[in-house]
């Protein structure tokens, strides 16, 4: 059952709420509406809200000034699906060298505190982006939208392992507050939360997971991933648990049926940035995503810039609609993801099938060719020894060296087995180097990569 707050003591039920809340409902509940109409009608309102921001950016960034005069581009004909595409695409390099040119000089006072936020920088590409309360508002209602549709029990516990910036939240006692967070306090009651530093050890999670006892655990892949390992090792569970989250990193196939299986918990992910927020969040029905398109108009392109069909993977490429501080138009985040076909939930939002990382995060075969690298998938084979982390780098197009945290050293007939199963899974017999560490570091941001090439 919800509690919501109210503004009357006397008035429980319906709750009256305060004005900030009362806007989160408001956009809920359009929210739930627009979310069944047809991918037409949702394109329709995207360009309708987008004609809005290229006119204000238009007037008042200079970026976008330059950039569309130099293009010999109107802002008021650009705003259509048919134009779109010829509006150039804004690159990191771009944020990073343009800086307060990509700021609006007349923010809309309404749309309250401008804050900035910078990337953890692990492509070596950070950048600062900014936002306004307006933007905070709309992230503040995607994460209720998250909670309703996946049926979350609010008064139920939330334990986090997650980056914090700061020395807060550390073992083995981390820190708790009697709320799940800011998209939920001014709205209604809910269970504690409990918050634990990405910078402590898989067996200092464990232990404080276990003192937890949480009915939602949410964090990075490559941590339940650990984590599921070590509970299957030690025969530990979690009674109460019913749902993991994960957000942050590439969810793979492995990862989510190790935690299932282990937890027995349904593992939902969600696909967001520092720079634009919700990308993405998992259908309540399906493993793939909804693209958030009340607040981004989000494009999935190949190398030739046309837009991908269902079942072709290409760059994706984000407008946002609400942020009047620092509009990014047609922004390429440098992720990958492959279109998948309109959902059966009857939801219109368009549907991405798979996110697959950067392009940092190819496998560069002996010929060339590039291809996606997949560990992990399925179930493991009985042979292979168990990781607590596992990353791959590649050293050159016939090198691959291979990073493991475990308990002990591996054996001849360890190494041998692992070596055979890459080789397999990635179709080609490269030279591969085992080097056994007590932990692999991770970005500036917490996040962790499980493959990472530095051959050009």
């Amino acid at each position: 059952m919800n509690h919501f707050l109210t503004i009357f003591p006397e008035i429980a039920w319906p709750a009256i709420p305060r004005s900030q809340s009362a806007a989160l409902m408001s956009i809920l509940f359009q929210l739930e509406i627009s979310q069944g109409r047809s991918p037409e009608e949702l394109a329709l309102q995207q360009f309708r809200q987008l004609g809005h921001v290229i006119q204000h950016a238009y007037q008042t960034v200079p970026f976008y000034r330059r950039r569309f005069d130099e293009a010999k581009l109107d802002p008021v004909k650009i705003a259509s699906p048919d134009r779109w595409s010829e509006v150039p695409l804004l690159t990191r390099r771009d944020i990073q060298t343009c800086g307060a040119q990509l700021h609006s000089t007349a923010i809309p006072p309404t749309h309250g505190p401008v804050k900035s936020t910078a990337t953890g920088g692990s492509t070596n590409q950070p950048v600062v982006t900014l936002g306004t309360g307006m933007t905070e508002l709309f992230w503040q209602a995607l994460t209720l939208r998250d909670h309703f549709w996946h049926c979350r029990d609010f008064a139920g516990s939330i334990a986090a392992i997650r980056y914090t910036g700061d020395s807060r939240a550390r073992p083995p006692l981390g820190q708790q507050s009697d709320n799940w967070g800011v998209a939920t306090a001014n709205m209604m009651t809910t269970g504690p939360a409990y918050l634990l530093n990405i910078q402590s050890s898989v067996e200092e999670q464990a232990a404080w997971l276990l003192d937890c006892n949480p009915t939602y655990v949410l964090s990075y892949p490559s941590v339940l991933l650990a984590l599921s390992q070590i509970f299957a090792d030690r025969d530990w569970t979690l009674p109460r648990l019913r749902e993991i989250r994960t957000f942050g990193e590439i969810l793979e196939p492995g990862c989510r049926a190790s935690c299932q299986r282990v937890f027995g918990a349904k593992v939902v992910d969600m696909y967001s940035s520092q720079e634009v927020g919700y990308i993405a969040l998992q259908c309540p029905q399906q493993e793939h995503y909804h693209v958030q398109s009340e607040n981004l108009l989000v494009e999935i392109l190949d190398e030739s810039g046309v837009s991908c069909q269902p079942g072709e993977i290409g760059r994706v490429v984000i407008t946002t609609l609400h942020n009047f501080a620092m509009p990014l138009l047609r922004y390429d985040i440098g992720d990958y993801a492959e279109v998948g076909e309109q959902c059966s939930c009857g939801r219109g939002l368009p549907v991405l099938k798979r996110i697959l990382g950067r392009q940092r995060n190819l496998l560069v075969m002996p010929d060339g060719q590039r291809r996606w690298p997949i560990f992990n998938e399925g179930e493991r084979p009985e042979e292979l020894p168990l990781f607590y982390q596992f990353q791959a780098i590649q050293r050159s197009r016939e090198h691959l060296e291979i990073r493991v945290v475990r308990d002990g050293p591996l054996s001849r007939a360890e190494e041998e087995a692992v070596v055979r199963y890459l080789q397999q899974s990635l179709g080609h017999p490269f030279m591969i180097t085992i080097i056994c560490v007590d932990s692999i570091p991770r970005s500036p941001a917490g996040k962790f990569e499980d493959f990472i090439s530095f051959v050009e």
